[in-house]
């Protein structure tokens, strides 16, 4: 049994890796061995002891990477500063509940006091979210780096580019599509949610005010929504300071387990359950319940592919001196 299940996570470990050989810009893994060999281990030390006492932390980094790869691809836009006539993403809905940045300063810090203009901040947030993964969930893969910071960031084109927690599984494939990413890596990187919590505004419209029909969406669980509505009143807006674990099973492991929330209909967010009421990714739902180390590898490959969305090397923007600013 145990010989099948290494087959099988190395069958797809194999075919992920190879499909992400194909087309793809020039990153490479240990890129900075010559030029600045403990860059990888300095953020994974400043990781580590971040999230030594404040372990959220790794839903925080790990969204990062997402939000900054869906908008103008890795660049580390997401990083930048507002300036006079110019307000960055940072400043959007979508990315004001993120935490972390604090981390990633840190570790450019030291990198710049150890390799001065040389590691990019596109790829410390790159290793940030695969040492969280590791920190949470035991999760390892390796990322290929060399990517370059990019200059410009606008308020409004996270709207354009990231998908929302109200989206059903046909708009996720489509959104996850024109990044480059497959229906079963949308499924896969949704895994995600094992991790990490929601504000009640995000959720409530299934509680109170889902249709005409039905004021509670009839997909959720109703211990679950009853269990939701202790804690999250009607009128709970985006200023409401609780938040609800994304994962009620194992809210603090980066595991497999949010697939059995699914399948309980525990899904928190729309665009969680919608995963298992869609014909097109309810197979993959069961088999990413099922499969645990399965999943961690494939979860791991499509991290790296992720990494390679629209991003830009060789003399391509510019390594930042500060993370916050352009050169």
């Amino acid at each position: 049994m145990a010989t099948i299940k290494f087959c099988l996570v190395f069958f797809v470990t194999m075919s992920m890796m190879l499909s992400m050989s194909l087309a793809m810009p020039s990153l490479k893994v240990d890129y900075y061995q010559s030029t600045c060999p403990s860059a990888e281990s300095i953020v994974r030390n400043t990781v580590n002891k971040a999230m030594s006492s404040k372990p959220g932390l790794a839903a925080d980094l790990t969204r990062m990477h997402f939000h900054d790869c869906f908008v103008r691809g890795c660049d580390a836009s997401i990083l930048l500063e507002s300036t006079p006539g110019n307000q960055a993403e940072k400043e959007n809905l979508a990315n004001k509940p993120l935490r972390g940045f604090e981390v990633i300063y840190e570790a450019k810090t030291q990198l710049e006091a150890q390799c001065p203009q040389t590691v990019s901040c596109a790829d410390i947030i790159a290793f940030a979210a695969r040492d969280s993964a590791y920190k949470v969930g035991g999760i390892s893969y390796m990322v290929p780096s060399g990517r370059r910071d990019g200059r410009v960031s606008h308020i409004d084109e996270p709207n354009n580019n990231l998908p929302a927690f109200d989206f059903n599984a046909k708009k996720l494939k489509k959104w996850f599509s024109k990044k480059g990413l497959s229906l079963d890596e949308m499924v896969t990187l949704s895994g995600a949610h094992s991790i990490g919590v929601s504000h009640c505004s995000s959720f409530s419209k299934r509680l109170y005010t889902f249709n005409a029909t039905h004021p509670q969406d009839p997909s959720m669980d109703p211990k679950f929504a009853r269990a939701l509505k202790t804690k999250c009143p009607k009128n709970a807006g985006n200023d409401y300071p609780i938040t609800v674990p994304l994962d009620v099973l194992t809210p603090h492991r980066l595991d497999n387990k949010y697939y059995t929330d699914l399948k309980n209909h525990n899904g928190l967010l729309t665009s969680d359950q919608t995963l298992l009421s869609s014909s097109s990714t309810v197979e993959i739902v069961k088999n990413n319940a099922k499969q645990g180390e399965i999943w961690a590898y494939k979860f791991g490959a499509a991290m790296v592919k992720m990494g390679y969305i629209e991003v830009i090397t060789g003399s391509q923007g510019e390594i930042r001196k500060d993370c916050k600013f352009v050169n």
